[in-house]
This record gives structure tokens, sequence and C-alpha cells, in this order.
């Protein structure tokens, strides 16, 4: 775990605050952000002269508050959440959220600061067996007194307790009620210097919940493009995994497939699998370096927890516990936390060949290995075995720096140490593969690795797929300009409807007319370049500062009758 400053309370009282916020923006530049925003600045600024009084205070009242431990913008590993304040006093951990500007807590602000604690809760290691609490404070809240009745309340119990909120004037106040209200708990003291070195471990409860969540899910957002031996790949990827861990081997597993041939529901399917914790294995993790992609796949299945139990909420962090960015994960372990060791023994690598080169990790300033080549040495952190499933879509490499498949065979031979393959045979052999580009090797399996072919991990393409292998050479006809032989492509066939046209609105009215008026999420929409900046005047606003402040999940989710749907365009 990470944070941007540490200090005692009766340091923290003294510090020059320049140094304090000077100290924070060094944090978050650390993080890959290279610009702050004045209200950052000033909201860091304002925490800072309230938390100082607040030292003050404390250090007056309880003698043994001054060595009570302050950390700011304290980060959840792997989660890409940051606390604003994590107070530890002698036996209770205490979480603030500062509502800079605001005069109450909103229903947001409580269940974020709860969230916070129920973070520290299921994936800190020396936090789930200690009382939690967290504290919104309002900087504008002029009058009354914190949320909570001490008189009732029993902090001594190992929970996270009820959001207290509190104005900046009752904050000494309310943590000294807080602490003596643990004068007589049999808990030993909080271990200040283990708390601030924990790492990141879910808990068994955060961990069943997850596979509770996927257990018989009906989530068709994600589900259409099922492939027919879909059930034996992934029952083939957990063989792997069981065996792995039985001979005490390393290995990288290559799932591969066409687009739409359902790798990516492989991979959910597997790492949500039950099956794949016996024989005291741990969960395993779904990364994807494909934002979007991570956040949709969150929200089906948040909604598809909603429709069948009524929760959403807790369902959310549940999900998101095994659906995670893959460069969050390797920016932790292998550049935070570069002897720390992943829980999970087995990591699984949605678009594998996406993985960025050295080069492009030079760029993002993490070093000159490649994000093959550095998940490689995260994993051979793991004591005894562990497994990588990568999964790989072939010619899908889209931005400049992503290595392709030939970068994880470079990776594998020269790493140490020696990692087995259990691959599809499209991966390994020339007579199955278009190039050498979507080879592992050009040439034959280096001699000191041992590899192993099985066609089952080869997903088999359904209708709709075997369809869209032409879209690609219709692509290339109709760049070329021979809209004659682009239209002979698809002429035989209504499974699979293709036009052409210049004209925006014909375009919609095309789309809403072949989309059979279903109602279904994602049943029809417009797919632009993110460049594409002539479209403006159309009302289609494709810039990137767009599409990060809207939540882009309802486009793909939303029904059509929706105005944030895809169809409503």
């Amino acid at each position: 775990m990470y944070f941007g400053f540490r200090s005692t309370v009766a340091e923290f009282s003294k510090a020059d605050p320049s140094t304090i916020v000077g100290r924070l923006h060094q944090a978050i530049a650390a993080d890959g952000f290279s610009r702050h925003w004045t209200a950052q600045t000033m909201a860091w600024e304002e925490e800072v002269f309230i938390l100082q009084k607040l030292a003050g205070e404390l250090s007056q009242a309880l003698a043994e508050a001054a060595g009570w431990t302050v950390l700011l913008e304290y980060e959840i590993a792997r989660r890409g959440r940051r606390i604003d304040v994590v107070l530890l006093t002698s036996n209770a951990i205490v979480v603030l959220e500062f509502k800079v500007g605001m005069d109450r807590a909103d229903t947001a602000a409580r269940w974020q600061a709860y969230e916070y604690g129920l973070d520290l809760r299921d994936f800190h290691e020396k936090s789930n067996s200690r009382p939690i609490v967290p504290i919104v404070v309002p900087t504008e809240m002029q009058s009354g007194l914190p949320s909570v009745n001490f008189g009732l309340h029993d902090f001594t119990t190992s929970a996270v307790h009820e959001v207290i909120e509190c104005p900046t004037q009752h904050l000494a106040a309310t943590i000294t009620a807080i602490h003596h209200g643990l004068s007589d708990s049999s808990l030993p003291p909080i271990d200040h210097e283990a708390w601030c070195s924990a790492s990141y471990r879910p808990s068994l409860n955060i961990i069943e919940a997850a596979e509770r969540v996927f257990a018989g899910h009906r989530v068709r957002e994600i589900s259409h493009a099922t492939s027919t031996n879909l059930t034996a790949t992934v029952d083939t990827v957990i063989r792997c995994v069981s065996a792995a861990q039985r001979h005490q081997h390393r290995v990288v597993c290559f799932v591969t497939g066409v687009p739409g041939a359902g790798k990516t529901l492989a991979g959910l399917s597997a790492v949500h699998d039950p099956v794949l914790r016996e024989g005291d294995r741990p969960a395993a993790v779904f990364l994807s370096g494909n934002g979007p992609l991570v956040k949709v796949v969150r929200s089906a299945l948040v909604r598809d927890l909603r429709r069948r139990t009524g929760l959403s909420e807790e369902g959310a962090r549940q999900v998101s516990t095994f659906i995670q960015n893959v460069h969050s994960f390797l920016g932790h372990y292998g550049f935070k936390a570069k002897t720390e060791i992943p829980p999970e023994h087995v990591v699984i690598f949605d678009e594998a060949q996406r993985a960025w080169d050295g080069h492009q990790m030079a760029a993002k300033k993490r070093g000159s290995q490649s994000e093959a080549e550095l998940l490689l040495e995260v994993m051979a952190r793991c004591p005894d075995w562990s497994v990588i499933v990568a999964l790989v879509g072939f010619g899908q490499e889209i931005h400049h720096g992503e290595a392709g498949l030939a970068e994880w065979g470079r990776a594998i031979s020269r790493t140490s140490p020696t990692w087995n393959i259990v691959a599809s045979p499209e991966v390994l052999d020339s007579a199955l593969s278009t190039d050498d580009g979507s080879r592992l090797f050009a040439g034959e399996v280096p001699d000191h690795l041992i590899c192993t072919r099985n066609p089952e991990l080869h997903l088999t393409v359904n209708i709709r797929s075997d369809r869209a292998r032409m879209v690609s050479e219709w692509v290339a006809r109709v760049l070329d300009g021979n809209a004659t032989a682009a239209g002979e492509l698809f002429s035989s066939t209504a499974e699979f409807p293709v036009a052409l046209t210049r004209d925006l609105d014909v375009a919609r009215e095309w789309l809403r007319a072949n989309s059979g008026g279903s109602g279904t999420p994602g049943s029809c929409g417009l797919l632009a370049s993110s460049g594409a900046l002539r479209l403006r005047p159309y009302g289609l606003e494709v810039s990137a500062g767009f599409r990060h402040g809207f939540p882009y999940e309802e486009w793909f989710l939303r029904t059509s009758d929706d105005v944030r749907s895809s169809s409503a365009l």
C-alpha cells in the first residue's frame, strides 16, 4: 500500500504546509499525471490547514495521540482509489474523506467514504480485524454535531462502522470519542509500521462474493458471441492450472480465436469459476489493457446482479475485484512494489497480443521491459507455481507500441525461471498461421522450452464470426475504391448486411430499420474515429475529454428507448 505523505500527528502539526502539498504533487506525478489542476492544489491546501489544526488539538487532548500516524492520499493498490486521509490511532483506523466547499454530505459522499472502509477491510491484510470508522468532512458545514450518538454506539467491534458526518470544528472531539469508545477493547495496539507496509490481499469473503456474482450469470450483453467449444476451452484452462499447481510448474497458456469467438467470455468464465480455487488454489484475476472493455464488462455484470438480487453498489466492488486494468496491475508490482508477491497465482490477460513493447514502456516512463517480460517477472515471484493465460486475437494489434504475439515468444525464450507453454496449434505451427507476426516463434520452438499443443485452446468460429471474417476483405476493397467488388462480397447473404453511404442521416435510418427495433442493448450504433472532428456539426462529439467525462458504458448497455443508448444516435 502507498501514500503521498506520512508522519506522526505531532510531526504533522509542525510541518510546513507547502512541503506537504509539494510531496502530494510528487506522489501523483509518479503515477503518470503530468499536470495538477489548480482546484486540486487548493483542496489539498485547505485539507492540510484543517488537519494541522486537528493534529494540534488531538495532541493536547490525548498524550498518546502525538504518536498516531497520519497518511495522506492513501492508495488502495490495483483498485485506482485514493483515500484523502487515513488516521491510525492506537486501536482504530479512521478514514477521513474531505468534501471541500460542501455544507453537507450527500449520499454519494457517504457511500464513497464507506466504500473506502470496505476496501481496507477486504484488501488490506492488517485491517480486516480492526474497527474502521469512515468520517465525511464537509468543509463548509457550519453547525451541528456529528451524525452518530457516541453514547449508544459500540466502536469495539471489528467492522466498518456507519459513516459519521462531522463539521471541522468537531473533528478532534469526534476522534477523541472514538478513541475513548475503544478504551476497554481487548484488541492489541495497531503496529503502525506493519500496517503501512502491509500488502494487497483480497479476503476470502470478497473472493467468494465475486464468484457468486458471476455464477449462473445471464449477462446477455457479453455472452452473445459464445463459441461452440467455449466450455471445452474453459475446462482445458482449469485443467492446465490444476496441473501447474500439482507439478509446481510455471505455465503460459495461449488461448486463440478470431474476433467474436468468445475469448473474453472464456477468460471471465474461468476466472470466476469456483473450481479454479479447488485444492487450496488462490483466486485468479482477469486483466485487460482495454479500459472501456473493463468498464463495460463490470457494468454489465453489476446490472445483472441488480436484476437478480437487487444489489448494485456492493456488487460493483465484488465484480471489480477480479476484473482489473493490466497497466495498473503491472504499475503496482512492476514499479511501486518491486518485491511484493501477488496474492493470485493465476492471471488471465485479455488481448495479450496488445501488450506494450519496450519502446512504448519507455515512452510511458516505465522502464525498457515489454509488458510481456514484466508480467512473466512479476508472476515468477509467486511461490512454487503460477499460470498466465494469454487470450490472443490474431491481427488485433491496434495502437502504436503494441508488441504482438512474437514479443511473448521472445520474452519466454530469454526469461528465467523457465516457463512451460501450453498453446493452441494456431500460434505454433506455420501451416496454420498467416504470417510470422501471428506466431510465438518465427522458427521452431526453442529446445530449452517445453511446449504442449492443445487444439481445445483455439475457439472455433461461430456463424456470426464466420461472416465477420469477410469484413476485413470488404474493408480492403472499399479502401481500394472498388465498390463493385465490395458489394459482391456480401451480395449472397442477408445475415450480415453491409451498406456504403456518405450521408449520415441515411446511415441512421438504415441502422434503425435493420436493427429490428428490438429495444435490446447495443442493437445498433455508430462507430467513428476519435479524430473525426468534422462530425461535431452533426451532434457527434468524439474528443477524448468528452469520452472521459461521459459514462460510456451506458452507450453499450442501455436499451434503444434511452437517449444514452447507442441506438439513440
